[in-house]
Parts: structure tokens; C-alpha cells; sequence
């Protein structure tokens, strides 16, 4: 698994910080209607501060919401949500006893964060060993642009702009990436200004796999799900040259 950072930092801007992106909120849907689909339980592996999970919730469904990051969970119980049970726990090694979920999933991009195909492996296995008869796992990773894969490295570019607690934020990014591992390596940069002047900076750093379709299917196959579907966005599109996404849905 890669040095990723979900700790304070991350924490403390994340819900501020993607509540301005407008293409998130169709993965939401994708999910509560698979929660919806299968009855439930469920089960998020990597639910951050629970944009998606606490949707679930609010339908009814019996929700656990489980992470690595202590920060990330801290911020999602002080919002007290009902129906979740939270923990903490490393999604290539957790293990929850009998629990056994109907429908287990790992949204935005967090599967991602498994860089060694002996750490997805691992996690897929603990998915196997917790879910129900007949259950299904769903997650999403995005598709690759290759020109862009291409490119070794990306400078320091501003790419989001917030308010957090009364000041602008500024959010950079910068991206190193090593093509023979199909890893980036990304730091973003947190500029905190006020009235227009920087007051200061906080920089959060983390690793991400990029997958390709087929190194996918693959890698089902061997971790023993007999079917599997990739779609190529959340409307369960066909994936196609435009896609943005691998969204995969196996049982």
C-alpha cells in the first residue's frame, strides 16, 4: 500500500474541498441503488468522512463504514450519523467475525491506494471472506488518459478553490509518476488566504495504481469472482474511448 496520507491535513479540508466538485454525486447514486438492490447490510472499505456512505444510511440500510485513518473517521462521527457503525481497520487485513454484508463497495477511487497486486489481492480475499450469499462488490478506479499516464511528471498546478471556516482556499497538486509501476505519486498543497493574502500552507502527500480494463478482469478472476461487469461511468455505460471510468461490480 502506498505512504498515502489521510491524516489530519487531508481531514481537516476534505469535505470543503470536494463538496465544489460538480462530477461527484453520480457515484452516490450508483451505490445507494446497489445498496438498494441487494437489501443490505453493507459495507464501505475506505468511507472517509461518509459522502456516500451516510446517503446509504439515511435509506434505512444497515451501514458500516470502515477506514484506515482515524482523522477521516473522527470527522465523520462528530457529524453523529444514524445507522453507522465505524472501524478502523486496514482493508487488506480486516476481519469483522461472522459479520457477512450483501453488498460490499469501495467508492471513490480508494481501491487505488492498494499499489502492490499482493495488497489488492489480500483485500479482495478479506471481501470474499465477508461477504453474504449471492452478495456483490463494487468499486471504481478511474480510466487511465494515456497521453497523460505518459507524462512523468506534472508541476505544481492550482486545481480546486474552497472556503474553509471563513477563508479562501487554495488547493495545488503536483504529480510524479513511475510508468513501470503504474503508480503517482501526488502532493497537494493547502494555501489558506485571507482578504486575498496567504496566512499559510499545509501539504498532504499520497500514492495511487492506475488500472488498465483488462489488468482488472485479470485480477478478479485470480482473486476468484466469477462474474464480473466494468462499466464505463456510473450510468453503467459500455467503456468506451470517452469513459472516465472502470466502475466494477463482481459476485
Amino acid at each position: 500500500m502506498g505512504d498515502l496520507d489521510y491524516g489530519p491535513v487531508t481531514a481537516r479540508y476534505y469535505d470543503a474541498a470536494y463538496a465544489t466538485l460538480a462530477s461527484l454525486g453520480p457515484d452516490v447514486d450508483f451505490y445507494r441503488t446497489l445498496a438498494q438492490e441487494t437489501g443490505g447490510p453493507v459495507l464501505e472499505l475506505g468511507c472517509g468522512t461518509g459522502r456516500v456512505l451516510r446517503a446509504l444510511a439515511s435509506d434505512g440500510v444497515a451501514c458500516t463504514g470502515l477506514d484506515g485513518s482515524p482523522e477521516m473517521l473522527d470527522v465523520l462521527r462528530a457529524k453523529r450519523p444514524a445507522g453507522i457503525e465505524f472501524v478502523e481497520a486496514d482493508m487488506r487485513s480486516f476481519d469483522l467475525g461472522a459479520q457477512r454484508f450483501a453488498l460490499i463497495y469501495s467508492a471513490f477511487r480508494a481501491f487505488q491506494h492498494l499499489t502492490e497486486v499482493e495488497d489488492q489481492l489480500r483485500c479482495l480475499a478479506r471481501v470474499r471472506a465477508h461477504l453474504a450469499p449471492g452478495g456483490r462488490f463494487a468499486f471504481d478506479v478511474f480510466k487511465p488518459d494515456l497521453a497523460r499516464m505518459a507524462q512523468d511528471e506534472e508541476p505544481e498546478t492550482e486545481d480546486l478553490r474552497f472556503e474553509h471556516e471563513g477563508d479562501e482556499v487554495v488547493r495545488t497538486a503536483r504529480v510524479v509518476r513511475d510508468g513501470a509501476t503504474q503508480c503517482m505519486r501526488v502532493v497537494f498543497r493547502y494555501e489558506r488566504r485571507r482578504r486575498g493574502r496567504p496566512v499559510g500552507s499545509e501539504s498532504a502527500e499520497f500514492v495511487m495504481r492506475w488500472f488498465y480494463r483488462y489488468e482488472l478482469e485479470h485480477l478478479m478472476a485470480r482473486a476468484g469472482f466469477p462474474d464480473v461487469a466494468i462499466y464505463g461511468d456510473f450510468d453503467r455505460s459500455p467503456v468506451g474511448a470517452g469513459s472516465p471510468s472502470f466502475v466494477v461490480v463482481a459476485g
